[in-house]
């Protein structure tokens, strides 16, 4: 073995470890520079000789070391969730929810590691968001299924937001509209407006506005919608109404999509169609419904005019217990008549 070698080894073994500036360190065959973010280097010059400081200079003065990469942080958790089957199975409409929740968690902690995350931490998520009652709900739901997803992962043992409440907000109750502010909506606007035709859609098929917007002119056949819902992906067909057909009649058909956006080059837009129908709901004074009440309007006539619920989930797509919920202080009106009358009559024969 080279005496040159052999004594080189035995000098670094002497070194006491507190005169090695840093990230560097002794092995068995010399000196290592370690720094994290940096490769690995073994250095070629003698340690304290000029030309090792000269070496120790260059690695410190040259490129700044590359950012740590965490391969278990959010943004690959989110990742690897959009490409897996659980997310694939959602339905088009819900996976559109969880996108912008998802997207929420990767503006706040992309580069956070899961495995990190403790139930505490999810409180505080949550409670961050106390104010918006929905929004700090509906982010908890999406981030116990994704880190349900981490766990399946094999990242950690247990789902942190898996047990944590919900923050409880009054619910209020939605109710369709009543019959005098339909009214005074559609004198607000004339047929032929977006805001009407889309009124008119809504209430005369019962559908969700997500499948409204969504609706195009070759979808009428035969007198009526060939509907496929997005959220549930039942396939409907539901005879056109002579309000709505009015209101077809004295449309622009102009583009595939029958309500579209003001150039007319694509369908409108959910918030586009929101916040237009708002401007005439604060006109007529009707805050207290909004667009999805108008699908509670559709199930109550349709039970008003004696239909069955199996008759009323022929256009409307909902199941049984949704169709007792849409209707049910409709329901109760009617039963409450009926009884009083039984008990008018009978007290009449006595």
């Amino acid at each position: 073995m080279d005496q040159r070698l052999t004594s080189s080894r035995g000098l670094i073994c002497a070194i006491p470890k507190r005169e090695l500036p840093k990230h560097v360190y002794r092995q068995r065959n010399g000196l290592d520079f370690q720094g994290r973010g940096w490769p690995s280097r073994k250095f070629q010059d003698e340690f304290q000789t000029a030309e090792f400081w000269q070496e120790y200079a260059d690695i410190l003065n040259g490129e700044a070391p590359p950012k740590r990469v965490n391969a278990r942080n959010f943004g690959a958790l989110v990742k690897d969730y959009r490409s897996s089957h659980r997310y694939k199975r959602l339905k088009p409409r819900t996976a559109l929810d969880y996108d912008k929740y998802l997207d929420f968690f990767l503006s706040i902690m992309a580069d956070a590691n899961p495995c990190n995350m403790k139930r505490k931490d999810v409180i505080k998520l949550r409670d961050a968001n106390a104010e918006k009652a929905y929004f700090a709900n509906y982010s908890l739901r999406v981030l116990r299924v994704l880190m349900e997803h981490c766990v399946d992962l094999g990242w950690r043992e247990a789902n942190p937001a898996k047990g944590v409440p919900e923050i409880k907000a009054k619910k209020v109750a939605r109710e369709p509209w009543p019959r005098d502010l339909l009214d005074a909506y559609r004198n607000s606007c004339p047929l032929g407006s977006r805001e009407r035709l889309v009124m008119e859609l809504c209430l005369g098929t019962g559908q969700r506005i997500g499948d409204v917007l969504e609706m195009r002119w070759s979808d009428i056949q035969d007198g009526a919608f060939a509907i496929r819902q997005n959220k549930t992906g039942k396939e409907l067909w539901v005879p056109i109404l002579p309000e709505l057909n009015a209101a077809l009649d004295a449309a622009s058909r102009h583009s595939v999509f029958i309500l579209t956006n003001e150039r007319g080059t694509n369908r409108w837009s959910y918030r586009g169609a929101s916040q237009a129908v708002r401007k005439i709901r604060e006109q007529v004074g009707a805050l207290d419904f909004d667009i999805h009440s108008w699908r509670y309007n559709a199930a109550c006539e349709l039970l008003e005019a004696g239909c069955s619920d199996d008759l009323i989930a022929a256009v409307t797509g909902q199941s049984p217990a949704m169709v007792l919920h849409y209707t049910k202080k409709v329901r109760q009106k009617m039963r409450a008549i009926q009884a009083q009358q039984k008990r008018t009559e009978q007290k009449q024969n006595v």
